[in-house]
């Protein structure tokens, strides 16, 4: 059996090992394949039967030209750039890796809430740079900072991710709101459930933890943010493009929006004449809180798993 994994560099730059799926079947695995050459992803594909993806997109067109495909396995949770409609149209089950990001994932939109509240980086930066030497007073502050005990955080998705980040914000004495369109009991221990012009309405943090479907697309945009506080933090490590990114932009110019934490934009890597780049108090990586070699070793491990029960005849984590 052929194995072809198409864009293994950012799970794997070198510190971890693709061994376990070596003994599963003939292993090809690529750092880097081109997203927008269908060609050369036909091509790298071949034959083979099982495919492995990050980002790299596996459409309609790709799939009928590749008719050994019998499985996809994502290395990743999100599984957008499948067109998994055709994909089960076909009889091609296609598999991710839910759960291997929680603990990063939540830690991450917390520590860009902290940044924002509190600038540490840019105090810093003063510091080593001389303002603290010179200053005539003690202290100084260049940005407003922020205390968080007793504010109210608004998650829109509250899962595994959503929930966890809900449990470090409840720890330091937040009150949480959430939004979901499937509530669970474990949510309802944590945070009151409400509609979205509610949690818009109420909270001083909104963090964005849904996937992306047609019905969250450009979720945050300026009808939105126009229900919101005023000096409302927007955090959204999930996907970029549940944000309009010119409205956010126009938001946090214009100060109803405080300040932005994203990881992630609409096209990545981000283009430069993204709005976002320009806009006031908006802190942007790059769409890595995935990205501890704990939680990357978590994907390998259950893309291994995956594998192995499409082996078996039996696929699990199967999203279509």
């Amino acid at each position: 059996m052929k194995i072809v994994v198409l864009d293994g560099y950012t799970e794997n730059p070198g510190e971890l090992n693709w061994e376990k799926l070596e003994k599963l079947g003939e292993l090809t695995v690529y750092d880097r394949t081109s997203v927008t050459d269908e060609n050369e992803i036909i091509s790298r594909i071949g034959d083979a039967e099982v495919v492995i993806t990050n980002k790299t997109p596996i459409t309609k067109n790709i799939m009928d030209a590749c008719p050994g495909i019998k499985y996809i396995a994502m290395l990743a949770t999100g599984y957008n750039v499948v067109d998994y409609v055709y994909a089960r149209e076909k009889g091609i089950p296609l598999s991710n890796v839910p759960s291997y990001g929680t603990a990063s994932v939540g830690q991450f939109a917390i520590a860009m809430l902290l940044e924002l509240c509190h600038h540490v980086a840019h105090h810093s930066q003063t510091v080593h740079e001389g303002k603290w030497e010179h200053c005539q007073d003690w202290c100084y502050w260049d940005y407003p900072l922020i205390e968080l005990d007793g504010r109210t955080m608004g998650i829109i998705g509250f899962g595994r991710i959503g929930q966890q980040t809900g449990k470090i914000a409840k720890a330091m004495g937040m009150n949480i709101l959430a939004y979901d369109k499937y509530p669970n009991e474990s949510g309802k221990e944590m945070a009151k459930y409400v509609d979205l012009d509610t949690l818009y309405a109420k909270s001083d943090v909104i963090a964005l933890h849904c996937p992306l479907f047609p019905e969250t697309q450009g979720i945050i945009n300026k009808e939105a943010i126009a229900k919101m506080k005023d000096g409302v933090i927007i955090l959204n490590n999930s996907r970029g493009p549940l944000v309009v990114e010119k409205d956010l932009a126009d938001a946090l110019n214009s100060g109803k929006v405080s300040g932005a934490g994203l990881d992630v934009v609409s096209a990545e890597p981000i283009k430069g004449d993204n709005p976002l780049l320009k806009a006031k108090n908006c802190i942007i990586t790059p769409h890595i809180s995935w990205a501890p070699k704990e939680s990357r070793k978590r994907i390998m491990d259950h893309t291994v798993e995956n594998v192995k029960a499409y082996i078996a005849g039996s696929p699990i984590h199967v999203v279509n």
